[in-house]
């Protein structure tokens, strides 16, 4: 059970626009063992927003490529639930609820900067790191005429108004405590001008209403925190525990790409002959759960896992990675 009492329930929401990699998969495998070490609810949400670059087909093999690793959950677009539906393409319903009710508290403003706009403030002090720069609040104080020339020129996106004296503070279950001044990241975009709800709005909602108790996700979403944390408040509801998992790196300590060889479990298991367990095992130890790597099934982990034995660092796969996953 959570602190508060409530059932725990946490989430594994990919984004299908491209094929599952090394670094979703560590982060599924421990979001998953989180859950289930704690006897809570896993749920799998897909989060397809942008349709032009969310593809059906990817979902699909996201949900083959989770179960193939030895990975389950309890409510998700294949197998149902009581708050379907779960791909964020089909809950807009909810999303428009939620920016009427920030629209009645005034959190909303339109925002008709372009992309060179944006781009020029690039030279502003930077705010959170996986946000880019902070906005400058260009828009924040318009007059009602200047909105109205301006909206004749340009369909304005949503910015959300942070409240630049607050600090917000949390003890993330990885990364420790940690805290950001309300106005680090500046204002952001809770739906862009195209008319898409923007990511922090759209999973700060859902995780309300498919009652969330834990959010364990990748390390580069970790500056998003301090925005959600905003939304949750002002949505009036209790945010979840977090825990940022560290980044999987290549051998060069750069960011996993196609570079980096087959790192898609797609690859893994149809051109190399990866077994799951092989590679459950191998992801437990770089993570720091076990001290050698493994064949391993994940429910094999769930008895001893510890959240405080994953590594608070970015971890770059060794030289031999490969080798070491296919012949073992």
């Amino acid at each position: 059970m959570s602190p508060e009492g409530k059932r725990t329930r946490g989430r594994f929401a990919p984004t299908p626009s491209g094929r599952l990699h090394l670094g979703n998969a560590l982060t599924a495998l421990l979001a998953w063992l989180q859950i289930r070490a704690l006897g809570g609810e896993m749920i799998l949400r897909i989060e397809d927003l942008d349709r032009q670059r969310s593809k059906p087909e990817l979902a699909g093999l996201a949900l083959s490529e989770l179960r193939w690793l030895g990975l389950d959950w309890d409510e998700g677009p294949d197998i149902g639930g009581p708050h379907a539906p779960y791909e964020q393409s089909r809950r807009g319903g909810l999303y428009e609820r939620t920016l009427d009710e920030l629209r009645r508290q005034g959190r909303l403003y339109p925002c008709y900067c372009s992309r060179a706009d944006l781009q020029a403030a690039a030279q502003a002090p930077h705010g959170l790191d996986s946000e880019g720069p902070a906005y400058p609040g260009t828009c924040r104080q318009l007059s009602a005429d200047e909105r109205e020339s301006r909206a004749q020129r340009k369909t304005p996106s949503l910015r959300f108004a942070m409240d630049e004296t607050r600090l917000y503070r949390f003890e993330d279950g990885i990364a420790g405590r940690l805290e950001y001044a309300g106005g680090s990241g500046g204002d952001f975009v809770v739906m862009r001008a195209d008319g898409i709800v923007a990511y922090q709005l759209a999973v700060v909602a859902d995780d309300i209403e498919m009652g969330i108790t834990d959010v364990l996700r990748g390390w580069d979403l970790l500056d998003s925190t301090p925005r959600q944390l905003a939304l949750y408040e002002a949505l009036g509801a209790a945010p979840p525990r977090f825990a940022h998992s560290p980044l999987l790196l290549g051998a060069d300590g750069a960011r996993l790409s196609k570079r980096h060889g087959s790192v898609s479990l797609t690859e893994l298991r149809e051109a190399h002959g990866v077994r799951p367990e092989r590679l459950a095992g191998y992801l437990a130890w770089l993570a720091g759960l076990i001290d050698r790597p493994g064949e391993l099934a994940p429910h094999e982990l769930i008895a001893s896992f510890d959240l405080a034995s994953v590594r608070r660092r970015a971890v770059s796969l060794p030289e031999d990675w490969l080798t070491v996953l296919t012949t073992g």
